[in-house]
């Protein structure tokens, strides 16, 4: 009988074994599901890699139920996987939470408050949808803001003449990165409601996708900030950290930032204003964040949105609060890859 029972047991090599292949794992894990704890957050490959946190979450939990396969028929094997079976699950659970405590409600029903600021956020992959679509979508939803990445002048006054016809006449502006390339373009409407709205250059712009940065005439209300950083491809990794970095110092003030960011909220860690509780850009707070929406996919339209990646936002500064939210998930929609992002602002109740 001894001797059967020492036949059993696992050497202790095997262990040691899975404390070793443990080690690596961990480090690999915490650099690609938190890069910013070792400020990668913006570095080829790592921004890459946690752009999809829901996907990578799934991958854990079916790398889990493998493991857990592994483990039972073997005494060694379970020796030499116990530990990683542990790394594993602790990262599932930990990448799980950031889901979780980010949101995944992907509507927020707005309340229709009295001084609210209803913007409209939409990368129309270069006018793809038409500018029927488009309004109507504007319309439906009653946008005083409507910021169009990758959409031209040409497209927006087309836009606003549907828009006009149906009682809401709305300001066009646009700027260009390259003129010719619509993918490159950037228009923004502003309801006449609002007041009169004039672009200011000279703040700056993103380097080749463009920017439109909007002021009152009058000085009353608030920036308006349509924007489109370049996507962190290899080879433009370093332009595009520029873009966010302008980006947050453009947030500032008084001021209403949206459009395609090519970038989640792990991406900007480290780009917020220590000074300005909850920011995550600059001074600005995130609507899908507060309206515990930000772990819904925007990008590409094609997935389901909670395996897709948030990269579309609509982003304000300490004057106002999110009283509704919504990422826009529609057949009829499909003419882009990105999912338009709606936002209410309203007035926060200190604002003088």
């Amino acid at each position: 009988m001894s001797n059967t029972r020492r036949s059993k047991r696992v050497h202790p090599g095997w262990y040691f074994g899975g404390f070793v292949l443990a080690v690596p794992a961990a480090a690999a894990l915490t650099v690609l599901l938190w890069p910013q704890l070792f400020g990668l957050q913006r570095v080829f490959p790592f921004a890459q890699a946690v752009s999809f946190r829901m996907v990578a979450t799934l991958s854990l939990v079916f790398a889990l139920v493998i493991l857990g396969l592994l483990l039972v028929p073997s005494r060694r094997l379970r020796g030499l996987l116990a530990a990683g079976t542990v790394v594993v699950a602790v990262a599932t659970i930990a990448s799980g939470a950031v889901v979780l405590s980010r949101g995944v409600n992907a509507v927020l029903a707005p309340t229709g408050a009295d001084g609210s600021v209803r913007v409209l956020a939409w990368n129309t992959l270069g006018n793809e949808p038409g500018s029927p679509t488009i309004a109507d979508l504007a319309l439906e939803y009653r946008a005083d803001v409507v910021m169009l990445p990758e959409t031209t002048q040409d497209m927006g006054l087309e836009i606003a003449g549907l828009m006009k016809a149906e009682g809401r006449p709305m300001w066009v502006l646009s700027n260009t990165g390259a003129p010719g390339y619509r993918a490159a373009e950037t228009t923004l409407l502003v309801s006449v409601e609002l007041g009169e709205y004039e672009l200011n250059e000279s703040l700056g712009d993103t380097e080749k996708l463009a920017t439109v940065i909007a002021e009152p005439v009058s000085g009353d209300g608030p920036t308006l900030i349509a924007t489109h950083p370049i996507a962190p491809v290899h080879r433009e990794m370093a332009v595009w950290n520029r873009d966010l970095e302008w980006l947050s110092t453009v947030c500032r003030g008084d001021t209403i930032i949206a459009g395609d960011f090519n970038a989640t909220l792990d991406h900007l860690a480290g780009l917020a204003d220590a000074d300005v509780p909850g920011a995550q850009l600059g001074a600005c707070r995130d609507a899908a964040l507060d309206a515990g929406a930000a772990s819904v996919g925007t990008w590409p339209s094609g997935r389901a949105p909670l395996v897709g990646t948030p990269i579309d936002h609509v982003m304000y500064t300490s004057q106002w609060e999110v009283t509704g939210f919504e990422v826009i998930a529609r057949g009829e929609l499909d003419g882009s890859d990105h999912r338009p992002v709606f936002a209410e602002l309203s007035l926060t109740t200190n604002h003088e």
